[in-house]
């Protein structure tokens, strides 16, 4: 069911200001921890895997159930998936805020992102099926630009938080916005549901999905503290392991799967998202460690750590439309190979970041730099994935791009700082963090050249979907697969630990 609201009206406007706050919630929330990680860390007593635990808890909840929070959406209603995730999301942070020790701290990171997952494709799902189709892509527009600076204010406001208050007031001032949200969207709001929303949901693949990412993640955070061969990391590595194989099986012979293996028989799309998997693991783990490194190695104040990657944001702000334009003028595969190597670039002058760092001379020119490259890539990047599948597949397309970077963003999290030889009380010595972040910035830097040799060889500038994509639904035929239509619109988020996530979207096919 379709609805034809305009920008003009004033349900359009409180449509869209639902939309921009309640995506904003976890955009801010994905952006904000960071910057609090050393004084949570502190206060709590945990040690470097704690840290990691409260990043990637909340990644692998999102990332294994955002497919799912869509197909909800279709079936029960998009306004109403959107309020119980929002009320959701809000009652987990609440649970953050007051969280005495960091196991239930962890706990309730892992529900919000369960919130997240459910919250997160109805705020784009409201807009995509209430505005008209002339009006659509201008709501569309506002809303990935006004999310991106919500977005951006997160690191701003999490370390004045932390500074000023306590780092425990980032996750309760989730509260009195969620209560906002909630009551514009009962008034001003209508309820939209999928007319195509038909078939059973696919409740086994997500959670086999969610278990092969949670024994994985477990495995690769506590092996450098209990040892690879010992139990437990042994134990919840195989299981994942075999989750993945099984989660497979299941999606290969369900009649509605979560994630239809044959979309990934269109190579161009196969190659999109294994640029994206690179790249945004590259960003995903440095993103992690960096705000932490400029807290305990460079001495910058959980402030101005916070806001130091904000140039990035104001750039990609800036940068990434004329970038689109540039992706469809000239094709994909010279902002694809050319984005990731600025990137490396970036993340080599990153290693001149050590104690007594200035923000001008040591900071500011990397972070400049990445920015570039971010503005060059992303825009490009998010585009290849969408039109190398029929229009059809479009939604499912931008939701398996937006799991695919969430993914990489959560293993890099876990794997990293084990590859940097980063654990323990490693993030109360300046010493031994730097010698990891040196580590760190070296593997990052390899995965964005790999990604963009990978973009040379396999991305092709010809538009269009492949013979091998999965065919488009007949008429009156059911989209399989579908994860919802909110993601249509060719929308992704950025990697969720970056200083301001990263929100690209396109005109609606």
């Amino acid at each position: 069911m379709s609805l034809q609201v305009t920008m003009s009206s004033p349900t359009g406007r409180w449509i869209l200001l639902a939309s921009v706050l309640g995506s904003g919630l976890a955009g801010i929330d994905a952006t904000v921890v960071n910057v609090a990680l050393p004084t949570i860390g502190t206060e709590l007593g945990a040690d470097f895997a704690g840290l990691q635990w409260i990043v990637t808890g909340y990644t692998l909840t999102l990332a294994s159930f955002i497919l799912l929070g869509g197909s909800l959406g279709d079936r029960f209603g998009r306004r109403r998936v959107f309020l119980v995730g929002v009320v959701w999301f809000a009652a987990a942070s609440l649970m953050c805020g007051l969280a005495p020790t960091m196991d239930i701290l962890i706990g309730a990171r892992a529900l919000q992102g369960v919130g997240g997952a459910l919250l997160t494709p109805g705020s784009l799902a409201m807009i995509q099926a209430s505005f008209a189709s002339e009006d659509r892509a201008k709501a569309i527009g506002a809303w990935s630009g006004l999310g991106g600076v919500a977005t951006a204010v997160g690191p701003f406001l999490g370390g004045w938080l932390v500074e000023s208050v306590s780092w425990r007031w980032i996750f309760l001032i989730n509260v009195p916005l969620a209560v906002v949200v909630v009551l514009i969207a009962l008034r001003h709001v209508p309820e939209t549901r999928g007319e195509a929303a038909t078939g059973r949901l696919d409740l086994g693949g997500a959670v086999l999905g969610a278990a092969a990412l949670a024994g994985v993640t477990y495995a690769l955070i506590e092996a450098p503290a209990r040892g690879i061969g010992s139990l437990p990391v042994l134990g919840s590595g195989l299981a994942g392991i075999a989750a993945a194989g099984a989660f497979l099986a299941v999606e290969r012979h369900t009649a509605h799967p979560m994630l239809p293996p044959g979309i990934f028989a269109a190579r161009q799309f196969a190659a999109a998202n294994a640029v994206t998997f690179l790249v945004y693991a590259a960003f995903g783990g440095i993103f992690f460690l960096l705000v932490v490194h400029l807290q305990v190695v460079a001495g910058f104040s959980p402030l101005a750590a916070g806001t130091a990657l904000l140039p990035v944001t104001v750039l990609m702000l800036l940068l990434s439309p004329r970038a689109g334009v540039l992706g469809t003028r000239v094709g994909p595969k010279l902002p694809m190979s050319l984005g990731p190597v600025i990137c490396a670039a970036a993340l080599l002058l990153m290693l001149r970041i050590g104690v007594g760092a200035s923000y001008l001379t040591d900071v500011l020119p990397a972070v400049l730099i990445l920015g570039l490259g971010l503005s060059l890539l992303v825009a490009p990047l998010t585009s290849t994935a969408l039109s190398a599948v029929p229009d059809r597949q479009a939604g499912l397309a931008s939701g398996v791009n937006n799991a695919v970077a969430r993914a990489a963003g959560l293993l890099a999290v876990a794997v990293l700082p084990a590859l940097a030889g980063l654990s323990g009380a490693a993030y109360t010595d300046a010493d031994a963090f730097n010698d990891g972040f040196r580590t760190a910035v070296l593997v990052g830097t390899a995965a964005l050249l790999a990604g963009a040799l990978l973009a040379v060889m396999a991305i092709r500038n010809t538009p269009g979907p492949e013979r091998g994509a999965v065919p488009a639904a007949g008429p009156g035929e059911p989209a399989s697969g579908h994860p919802g239509e909110y993601l249509r619109s060719c929308s992704i988020d950025g990697p969720s630990t970056a200083p301001g996530a990263v929100r690209q979207s396109c005109p609606p096919g």
